[in-house]
């Protein structure tokens, strides 16, 4: 049977509808300020809505993904889109901060869908241009996660936050149809029942070094960059007297900087993977320095935001190389324990950031994302040879 290729219509489909669904995530960020007004709550309290988000996200990579080596992608895509709509419209309709924390739970696990679509770029490209499939699927993710505050920012200011909920369930209907009839079928390679697919999870944790030490590489970052974009909404807000508009419209330096993916991609065929990240770490370390110094200062911000996103996805992009390279028979399953990691990694950094704003203000968040970026440039000289 002859393998279906990867064309570039499909590529940036895939790339498009990645950046789309993920973006169902980051909705709520810029308008955590004004979902605490509306319930009457605290902010430590509001951003449980941020973290149940994303927790759902890291337990929906570890059940759902690895079924991407097991089910065919369109049954997976058919299924997991029905519980995403009503998810997208309970959060819209709830009356009540624990609705509306469960409701986004379930667009969280819902959301995990575009890490069907990375492996599948990997897979269906020959080895000399992978570098540049997974960066310009990457670069459709990262601008949907951080186009999505700008779009929640300026939507949730002008019509409340309730209806960036509604609008996100009628673009998910839409996504939907043009995916059923524009996605090609992959048929899968996995053979065995849905619980040894899982048990074999653990073995390739356990038995691949690179794999485990890209999955804290990961987690680490995202960690920080949680934290980041978490308590912005109420730097903004503290330091500035600015709304979710202004907060939301970061997300379009944070653009720029995941437009450098594709070029990630690229270079990653011509300079080795220490190289690049150690060179993503030191770029990050750098944007914390100067954000932690940021906090009343919009410019210095704003290089911080440039910086911490080009460095966090110049980790990311080689990471998600090397684990798909080092095991193509199971790119799902690997790509799900790095996934789970980096995401337990965000829901962390959300829960520090908000214990760091709540205590130490914008300093605690700033020293926060120095230490997490040292940390890991220690960790990969520590263990990369091992």
């Amino acid at each position: 049977m002859k393998q279906v290729t990867l064309s570039n219509q499909v590529l940036y489909l895939l790339s498009i509808s990645a950046g789309l669904v993920v973006a169902n995530l980051y909705y709520n960020q810029p308008l955590l300020h004004q979902i605490a007004v509306s319930y009457k709550v605290s902010d430590a309290e509001v951003s449980n809505v941020a973290l149940f988000t994303q927790l759902g996200y890291a337990l929906g990579l570890l059940f759902i993904i690895p079924l991407g080596d097991k089910v065919s992608n369109k049954k997976i895509l058919q299924w997991d889109f029905l519980v995403m709509v009503i998810s997208l419209i309970a959060a819209g309709l709830a009356n009540s901060l624990f609705i509306l924390i469960i409701s986004s739970f379930f667009v969280g696990f819902t959301s995990a869908i575009p890490q069907l679509f990375v492996p599948m770029a990997a897979q269906l490209s020959d080895d000399k241009n992978r570098g540049r499939a997974i960066g310009i699927v990457m670069s459709g993710l990262l601008i949907g996660i951080l186009g999505s505050r700008v779009i929640s920012g300026f939507v949730g200011e002008q019509f409340g936050w309730r209806v960036m909920f509604y609008a996100a369930a009628v673009m998910m209907v839409l996504l939907f149809v043009i995916l059923k009839f524009k996605l090609p079928s992959i048929k899968p390679v996995f053979e065995g029942s849905y619980v040894s697919l899982m048990k074999s999870l653990y073995h390739y944790f356990s038995t691949d070094s690179s794999l485990r030490l890209a999955t804290l590489r990961g987690g680490l970052a995202f960690a920080g960059l949680s934290a980041f974009w978490t308590t912005l909404v109420f730097l903004m807000e503290d330091s500035f007297g600015y709304g979710s508009t202004i907060a939301g419209a970061f997300g379009i330096l944070g653009i720029v900087g995941a437009l450098g993916a594709t070029v990630v991609g690229k270079m990653g065929e011509k300079i080795s993977n220490h190289s690049i990240i150690v060179f993503g770490t030191l770029l990050l370390i750098v944007s914390w320095i100067i954000i932690v110094f940021s906090g009343h200062s919009i410019i210095g911000l704003m290089a911080g935001v440039l910086l911490v996103d080009l460095g966090m996805q110049s980790l990311h992009i080689t990471n998600q190389k090397i684990i798909f390279s080092n095991t193509p028979e199971a790119r799902n399953r690997v790509n799900t324990i790095y996934m789970v990691g980096f995401f337990i990694g965000g829901a962390f950094g959300t829960v520090a950031g908000a214990l760091a704003w709540g205590n130490y203000k914008w300093i605690g968040v700033g020293t926060l994302g120095i230490v997490l970026s040292v940390s890991i440039l220690i960790v990969h000289l520590v263990f990369r040879k091992r």
